[in-house]
């Protein structure tokens, strides 16, 4: 539809009210995975999630790069608005931290009054944490040298830099599952085991998220959806990758070393 003014009004979608519902099922099925141990109905949820974040993407790529309704305007408002997501999610985190450090600097008689709390037995940093911390930082600088190379109109450059930068978060992603599946406690082991598997496990979520965030970027770029001039979700997704780093500084100075 042809739109006589400069502002961003999108046509009506489905995608939002569709992703609502489905989120809601995966919290109750993550709920229902908690008590039983089903997790088929979240795994599902999950992967109905993945499919409506493609399409959705699918549906502003098109709206952006063939119909070219996102002018100079619509890409400030875009700017302002991932800027306040990634701040309401670093509100979200410091929730997590605010948790962690309520109770480590405070431990009651229940966790014997000591942090660790009694019979836990933490995980050593300089392990599989130190070594997911260089993953993390290593792909920190290939993500930035792809928005180097993507400014310098070097696609060839931020094919390859952007690929290392999703190999380094899948790998990231085995690392922490490899990491979870031998720890000494579990999530329901005092306040410690649930504040550890909640707050790690969210980053991990985000991880994941930022890493699909950067293959579709990948895709994008191998159909040449993108200039040095023009390429918003790129760098859209380069600050919601940097955010995940920084989280997982702030993670593992905290709740890995100086909780230990």
């Amino acid at each position: 539809m042809k739109k006589n003014h400069q502002f961003h009004l999108v046509d009506p979608s489905p995608w939002p009210l569709i992703i609502s519902f489905i989120i809601l099922n995966y919290t109750s099925f993550s709920v229902l995975f908690f008590n039983t141990k089903i997790n088929l109905p979240m795994t599902l949820s999950m992967l109905m999630i993945i499919w409506v974040m493609f399409t959705w993407w699918r549906d502003v790529q098109r709206e952006s790069t063939f119909q070219g309704c996102h002018t100079l305007s619509v890409i400030n408002s875009m700017k302002y608005g991932m800027m306040l997501f990634i701040t309401s999610e670093i509100l979200f985190f410091i929730s997590f931290f605010w948790s962690f450090f309520h109770h480590s600097l405070s431990p009651n008689h229940e966790m014997g009054l000591m942090w660790p709390p009694m019979n836990i037995q933490s995980f050593n940093p300089l392990n599989i944490p130190l070594m997911n911390t260089i993953i993390l930082l290593s792909s920190g600088i290939s993500v930035t040298w792809a928005h180097a190379c993507m400014c310098s109109n070097n696609f060839s450059e931020t094919k390859k830099s952007l690929l290392i930068t999703v190999l380094l978060g899948i790998y990231f992603s085995f690392l922490q599952f490899y990491e979870y599946s031998s720890s000494p406690f579990c999530i329901s082991d005092s306040v410690y085991g649930s504040t550890f598997f909640v707050t790690t496990g969210f980053h991990g979520i985000h991880v994941l998220i930022g890493t699909i965030f950067l293959l579709y970027m990948y895709l994008r770029m191998n159909k040449m959806h993108f200039s040095k001039t023009h390429h918003l979700g790129l760098e859209m997704a380069i600050w919601y990758w940097h955010f995940v780093d920084v989280v997982w500084l702030f993670l593992y100075m905290t709740i890995y070393w100086w909780g230990k």
